[in-house]
């Protein structure tokens, strides 16, 4: 029999600690928390500072009466649940279950799961620290009040199954104020002029800039005319010339944030699945050979980008072995700690720098490899030197009129050689080589092009651009971004067009009433510093009652003038424009779990429903009578398949388009590409040039 009882949260990771430890512990998992607030009322007493009432949630109490046998048999109980707010809030639970005495040595956490790590962290176990405990407790039972108190009005007043959150109402007015935003845009009007050079027999492009005294905006067409009329012929002197030497620094290891973000960007993933794989590489992953089931990386909830000195020796001695010492970055980037940032852990990165990605293709899973890849090549690039980039700026000049060149190269590539941060706008960094040029040389104009362009309006909110608006306001914490995201669209508050948030009806309704009753709750500044008071918590320095008493007192005071003010609202179903094929009654649009579809008008009487199915204007293939729409899958995946299935059972990832390809008269589809859009048939080897 096992003297020692270790539990931890998942059974993953129980074989493996188990196997680390030896023949003396026995690893058990509680599969997450075994005690929380009851589902059936709030469960939180306000008239005796805010005493939570816990219940074993349902379904744990098989677990739980195994880790209670297990606790009687063994020596000495470890509580090894995850090393953040969550995971000490559940080794709480778990002593209070099993009668372990807190303020014992119980408490044991390590960052990553790997054979030295685990047996480091036993040789410093600690008491359950009560701050944090209190700190997630604090977060919890706000959360519960908040939604508990507000959620049972809209259903009242709007309808059944809305929920409003903390963290959730402010993710929602993101998203619709932006859209705000784009509706209430002008658009600006202002040009630019565009001119190809030759300088001996090498042709560079160069854009108007100024009079020669100051940068010169262009706003109509009037203005453009002046210039090109007072450009006299096709020679161009160089007045100026501007060479520098730029260093670009290595991005620093992942956050969660910047995984969800960067993830979002180069491997298209949403940040629910990012999340869901990264648990995965943390729990660990049977590599075979002798090291069997190991943790690929560090724990993914975190907002520090410090690494430890093993991790940045591991990391220089792989860099000086596969690039050479001159790509060993000499002096490492101080990384800015962010003001809202805990600092708990490191950042995310892979537990052994020795681990390659090449390596472990045979074991990890097509989407696995992909994450594991971009962690791995994000943190060997962060200690790696910076690229050097030599630029140049040259100014052409014909009377007053004064067009500028801007080229570069990379000198040194550094860390780029490796890996570079993704932007939003997917932009990235392009090699453009100018001829040499000195000042007093003459360059001679080929082509003058004035453009038109309108200023656009704000994006919409990807799901990475949403992330990290949240995290640099100050609003939810690492692992709230996910289930945050998660929730809002599940509610149907929003829906995702191209990648893109876009509000919906029920959004602005619920947005609005929120914004009307609760406005403490739509605050930004509020809920951000709710944010910091719960840090506070955590480092001891305030009381988690006064917190929660500070807050309820005026928050009970809107929820009693919601419930008397708060007039009811009757969504009034769309008319879809059809009728019901089996009772004749009009069908009509409705919003449900998992968005919009068609349904009877006679429901309950008729419960006819169907999928929207929107026409793109191409025939079937495959049958005479059919129409190509555009459907999703079961996992919102966008197809287009025949309107008449299961009759004809026609499908297409790709786009159909209406013309038929020129060489073999068959279907022709758009396929997405690097480089943009390919028009290409399905039959034979006919493509066209791709466009943005």
């Amino acid at each position: 029999m096992a003297d020692y009882l270790v539990i931890v949260e998942s059974p993953a990771k129980a074989k493996t600690i188990e196997r680390y430890l030896g023949k003396k512990y026995k690893v058990k998992a509680s599969i997450g928390h075994v005690r929380d607030l009851p589902k059936s009322q709030t469960g939180i007493d306000t008239e005796n500072n805010y005493e939570p009432k816990y219940i074993t949630i349902r379904g744990k109490g098989p677990v739980l009466q195994d880790l209670k046998s297990a606790a009687k048999k063994a020596k000495k109980i470890y509580l090894a649940a995850d090393p953040d707010r969550e995971g000490e809030a559940i080794a709480w639970h778990l002593a209070q279950a099993l009668n372990v005495d807190t303020t014992s040595d119980c408490r044991v956490v390590f960052n990553e799961i790997t054979k030295d790590a685990i047996l480091e962290s036993f040789k410093h176990p600690r008491p359950i620290n009560m701050d944090l405990v209190d700190a997630q407790q604090a977060r919890r039972i706000l959360d519960r009040l908040v939604g508990y108190n507000i959620s049972p009005i809209l259903w009242k007043k709007v309808k059944k199954g809305l929920s409003a959150g903390r963290v959730q109402s402010i993710a929602l007015r993101f998203i619709i104020d932006r859209e705000e935003e784009i509706k209430n845009f002008v658009p600006e009007e202002y040009w630019s002029i565009e001119a190809n050079f030759e300088k001996g027999k090498k042709q560079f492009d160069a854009f108007y800039f100024g009079n020669g005294k100051e940068k010169v905006k262009l706003s109509n067409e009037e203005q453009v005319k002046a210039v090109l009329n007072a450009i006299k012929g096709n020679e161009f002197q160089v007045a100026n010339v501007v060479k520098k030497e730029r260093k670009r620094n290595a991005a620093p290891a992942f956050t969660t944030s910047s995984l969800q973000q960067e993830a979002a960007r180069k491997l298209n993933f949403r940040a629910k699945k990012t999340m869901m794989l990264a648990q995965q590489l943390y729990e660990g992953i049977d590599i075979g050979k002798k090291e069997g089931t190991v943790g690929l990386i560090t724990y993914m909830r975190t907002d520090s980008t410090r690494i430890s000195e093993s991790a940045k020796a591991e990391a220089i001695s792989y860099i000086d072995g596969k690039y050479g010492k001159d790509y060993i970055v000499s002096e490492p980037k101080q990384t800015k700690k962010s003001a809202n940032a805990q600092d708990a852990h490191e950042a995310i990165r892979p537990t052994s720098a020795m681990r390659t990605p090449d390596e472990l293709k045979a074991v990890l899973s097509r989407d696995q490899l992909r994450l594991y890849r971009l962690i791995w090549e994000r943190f060997i690039a962060s200690q790696m030197a910076p690229a050097i980039l030599d630029t140049v700026t040259v100014d052409l000049v014909n009377g007053e009129v004064q067009f500028r060149a801007n080229g570069s190269h990379v000198k040194f590539p550094g860390f780029m050689k490796l890996y570079i941060e993704g932007t939003d706008d997917q932009t990235e960094e392009t090699t453009k080589l100018l001829p040499e040029m000195e000042v007093g040389d003459t360059v001679t104009s080929l082509e003058i092009e004035p453009k038109q362009h309108f200023t656009q309006p704000p994006p919409r909110f990807t799901e990475a651009r949403l992330v990290k608006e949240l995290e640099e306001r100050g609003i939810g914490r690492p692992s709230t971004y996910a289930p945050t995201l998660d929730v809002i669209q599940r509610r149907g508050y929003v829906q995702l067009d191209s990648k893109r948030f876009v509000p919906t009806e029920l959004g602005e309704i619920v947005h609005q009433l929120v914004l009307e009753f609760f406005p403490e709750i739509i605050n930004i500044e509020f809920t951000a510093k709710m944010e910091e008071d719960l840090d506070k918590i955590e480092e001891g320095q305030t009381n988690w009652v006064k917190i929660i008493d500070d807050f309820y007192k005026d928050f009970e005071k809107h929820v009693k003038h919601a419930d008397e003010a708060m007039e009811k609202i009757e969504i009034k179903d769309e008319p879809a424009g059809e009728d019901c094929e089996n009772c004749g009654s009009p069908m009509v649009y409705k919003l449900g779990r998992y968005g919009k579809f068609m349904a009877c008008s006679n429901f309950p009487e008729c419960r006819n429903t169907k999928a929207i199915m929107k026409p793109i204007g191409v025939k079937c293939p495959n049958c005479d009578t059919g129409e190509i729409v555009e459907r999703k899958s079961k996992t919102k995946r966008l197809f287009y398949g025949c309107n008449t299935y299961p009759e004809c059972d026609f499908v297409s990832w790709d786009k159909p388009i209406s013309r038929p390809c020129p060489k073999c008269n068959s279907l022709m589809v758009e396929k997405k590409i690097k480089k943009g859009i390919q028009i290409q048939c399905t039959k034979c080897d006919y493509e066209e040039a791709p466009t943005q």
